[in-house]
């Protein structure tokens, strides 16, 4: 029984660490501001939300679920830039999305790097792979 106990009350403080717990933004240095406000609002469709600095270096994003993408104008951005190291966005209408990348001729490739083309994960999750301004990656995919 007391074991019974033990295991029900390990559960509950384990759901209650759980949900003390969110995303509440994910900064990216950026190199440009205005043109890395260009492609997030232009090319992800991204919201902008208000900015309490206001400071001219500083744009946010609404990236859903309550957390924000904040942009922050800096010099020297880091010149070693991974795909591997890289910010998912999930998409309803994933291939709408793709369908303006190719009216615009925005570039995009799949996991291995063959340009244009989509990778299919084991799961039958569908992704892409585009970069922003300062070259950091984006995985899109359809997890929607």
């Amino acid at each position: 029984m007391k074991k019974f106990l033990f295991t029900l009350f390990l559960a509950a403080v384990t759901q209650v660490s759980i949900a003390q717990i969110k995303t509440n933004h994910i900064a990216v240095h950026v190199s440009d501001l205005k043109e890395s406000m260009e492609f997030y609002s232009s090319i992800l469709k991204l919201q902008e939300i208000e900015e309490p600095f206001k400071d001219g270096i500083h744009a946010w994003y609404d990236i859903g679920g309550g957390t924000a993408l904040h942009l922050i104008e800096r010099e020297n951005t880091p010149t070693e830039i991974s795909k591997t190291n890289h910010l998912c966005f999930s998409m309803a209408d994933m291939d709408s999305f793709i369908e303006r990348l190719r009216e615009t001729n925005y570039p995009f490739e799949d996991w291995p790097g063959e340009k244009g083309k989509i990778t299919t994960r084991v799961d039958g999750i569908r992704q892409i792979y585009i970069q922003d301004p300062d070259g950091y990656w984006l995985e899109i995919n359809d997890d929607y």
